[in-house]
Parts: C-alpha cells; structure tokens; sequence
C-alpha cells in the first residue's frame, strides 16, 4: 500500500494491538505500519508498552494466542523505530489529569493527547473517543 509521508506521529496502542490479530487488522493499521517502514517516526507515551503487553497478556489468558506468540510479537513490536516519551510524575499528575478531566478521557488515553499537543503530531488511533477528543483540541488525526 502506498502512503503519504508523514515525519513523525503519535502511534495509541489500539493500533499496535491490531497488527497482532489478522481480525483486528485494516487498511488503516496496515497503513499505519507501512508509515513506519517508509521512515515515519513513531513516537508514544510512557504507558504504550504496558498497554501492548497487557492487551497481549490478557489475549493469552482468553487463549486466543499462546506464549510462544506473546513472545515473538512482543520481540517483534521492540524491533519497530518506536521511541517512548518518558513522563515526569509532575506532568502526569498536572497536566495529563487537567487533559482527563476536561476531556473525559482516561489518565492513560489523555497521555496520547497530551504528546501530540505538546509535540504538535498526528494521532494514530483507533479508539472513537480518543479521535474525538483529539480532535476537540485540534490534533490531527493519522488518515490512511
């Protein structure tokens, strides 16, 4: 698939999850991942590599994958040009709970917010209530 170049975006786990179940992928997900090898930098908040291991854990537990997959998806998630944004504890508690609350966001979705305002970057994400508050606040959003 062909896609514009985009520099640098902000990747939400939804996205990332997806690529891991053939019925979660689209054409959107497997956009977003052919940004990644066209050169795009992906940059996430702290919390993004809890949310892809848990929502990968909890797949395994429901049985939907095995360890062995858990394993080899995660080795090949660390593989990507994924670049974390670490937080201080004084932005999380100030800022990213302000962003929540007016929001009506989670602590851990407005983080997504959060980086794009603070980096001005497209969102990528698949989850409507995170899109629509982006968009409330003017971030992009990702468009495949």
């Amino acid at each position: 698939m062909k896609v514009a170049i985009i520099k640098r975006i902000v990747l939400d786990a939804s996205v990332a999850v997806a690529w891991c179940f053939e019925d979660e992928s689209t054409r959107f997900t497997e956009g977003v991942l052919d940004l990644l090898a066209a050169g795009t930098e992906v940059v996430t908040p702290a919390i993004w590599p809890f949310e892809v291991a848990n929502a990968l854990l909890v797949a395994e537990r429901r049985k939907r994958i095995t360890l062995a997959q858990v394993t080899a998806l995660l080795q090949r998630m660390a593989g990507l040009r994924i670049s974390v944004d670490p937080i201080h504890p004084g932005t999380a508690f100030n800022q990213i709970l302000s962003l929540a609350r007016q929001s009506d966001l989670s602590e851990y979705d407005a983080a997504y917010v959060e980086l794009a305002l603070r980096e001005a970057l497209p969102l990528a994400t698949l989850d409507d209530k995170l899109r629509r508050a982006a968009t409330r606040v003017g971030i992009t959003l990702v468009a495949i």
